[in-house]
């Protein structure tokens, strides 16, 4: 596992073909956060990903839009996004913003 992005509360772990958010994503940490995988990603050579936020336990829009960050890079890259795990609070967030096409589908073409 190689760590990505480090701070107190927060981390950005790549291992394999996985790109994982461990701790609670803030607004003051997202840019930072989402340009350590997005730079992971064009440096990777993968075709395809899971996307694991599955540790992140406070639902946050910052958390959604480091997503939506790193699917613009991936579609970029044509990278294919196999699975994009999300916490119950994360995924409740999401189900309210009406993204329950991209959690369940996410190689799905959407406007991100």
């Amino acid at each position: 596992m190689t760590t990505l992005f480090s701070r107190p509360g927060v981390t950005v772990d790549a291992e394999d073909a996985t790109l994982q958010v461990v701790g609670d994503v803030d607004v003051a940490l997202a840019a930072d956060l989402a340009a350590s995988g997005v730079t992971w990603l064009k440096q990777a050579e993968l075709t395809s990903l899971t996307l694991d936020f599955s540790r992140v336990e406070k639902a946050s829009s910052a958390a959604i839009s480091v997503l939506f960050e790193w699917l613009r890079t991936c579609r970029q890259r044509e990278i294919q996004v196999q699975t994009i795990r999300f916490s119950a609070p994360l995924r409740r967030l999401a189900s309210l913003a009406e993204l329950d096409a991209l959690i369940d589908h996410p190689s799905a073409t959407l406007a991100v």
